[in-house]
């Protein structure tokens, strides 16, 4: 009899263990059903030709030297909505013959392409886009910013009291007018989880400007990925750590790269680097997408 007893209590505990067991099993397939069905597309927003390399580091390591850099814009698509992560450079120099040298010499630009075209090769329009957000509001990063005025502009608030400010308005002024349009305004402070579910956030990473940010997302199949801003331009600068001459803050900047390496290992992220031509050429072109 006792023998009998002590046998249904082993029985019963194993069977106790097992359903535990499968609950927790049903409940990480739960999990990952339930994970959101979001799209990346990754589009070309001109192209950058740097003439004075220089600029982009706080010692002498690139006189003499130039580059070639992407300048891409993306979308984003959420059950919940969809959001377009910077916007190139200006739409005015669509369709010029040749490409733009700014007075300086610096850099040479070119754009072949508008948004409008871009988006209707996905079936899409600018109505379509719910919120728009940019890594920080340099000429390169906010050329068709002001055809989205009916979206929701997600923007850090520093960013926001910078690009408006009256020194900027009257130092830069395309830079001011490029954003002007937007009047549908987020303003927002640190790190942002755009719809509510750690699939879509913004990373507050200040330096190169006040309100600089980068976007971390995770893909329900690609898997987590990291889009730079322009906390690094290209390879060599994040892995030397080199400074352009222009960011606004360099001891912010050093420490946002010290929190941008420590969340994507934590994450163990892909970093796609926007600036960078190889990075660029690593995304399926349009109509594909990562997911």
């Amino acid at each position: 009899m006792k023998k009998l007893l002590l046998f249904t209590i082993i029985l019963s505990t194993f069977a106790c263990k097992e359903q535990k067991k499968e609950t927790a099993q049903a409940d990480t397939l739960k999990v990952v059903a339930e994970k959101p069905q979001i799209k990346l597309y990754v589009f070309n927003g001109g192209t950058v030709q740097v003439n004075q390399l220089n600029l982009f580091s706080q010692d002498t390591t690139y006189t003499g030297l130039s580059k070639e850099f992407a300048d891409a814009f993306y979308v984003i698509r959420h059950p919940k909505g969809d959001l377009m992560w910077d916007a190139g450079l200006p739409e005015s120099l669509v369709g010029m013959e040749e490409p733009y040298t700014d007075p300086s010499g610096a850099f040479t630009v070119s754009r072949k392409d508008s948004v409008l075209n871009q988006l209707a090769s996905i079936g899409m329009s600018v109505d379509d886009i719910d919120y728009l957000s940019m890594s920080h509001t340099h000429f390169d990063h906010v050329g068709h910013a002001n055809a989205f005025s009916g979206s929701t502009w997600l923007v850090q608030e520093l960013e926001y009291d910078f690009v408006t400010s009256k020194k900027v308005q009257e130092s830069n002024p395309e830079m001011y007018n490029s954003i002007k349009g937007l009047t549908n305004i987020k303003k927002i402070k640190g790190d942002y989880d755009v719809f509510g579910d750690g699939a879509v956030v913004m990373k507050f990473m200040p330096g190169h400007t006040p309100g600089h940010q980068v976007l971390f997302l995770d893909l329900p199949e690609h898997g987590p990925l990291l889009l730079s801003g322009d906390l690094y331009h290209f390879s060599e600068n994040r892995e030397f750590r080199r400074i352009p001459i222009f960011n606004s803050d360099v001891a912010q900047t050093q420490a946002s790269m010290d929190a941008f390496e420590a969340f994507a290992l934590e994450k163990n992220a892909k970093v796609y680097l926007q600036h960078s031509k190889e990075d660029f050429d690593k995304f399926p072109r349009v109509p594909n997408y990562l997911k």
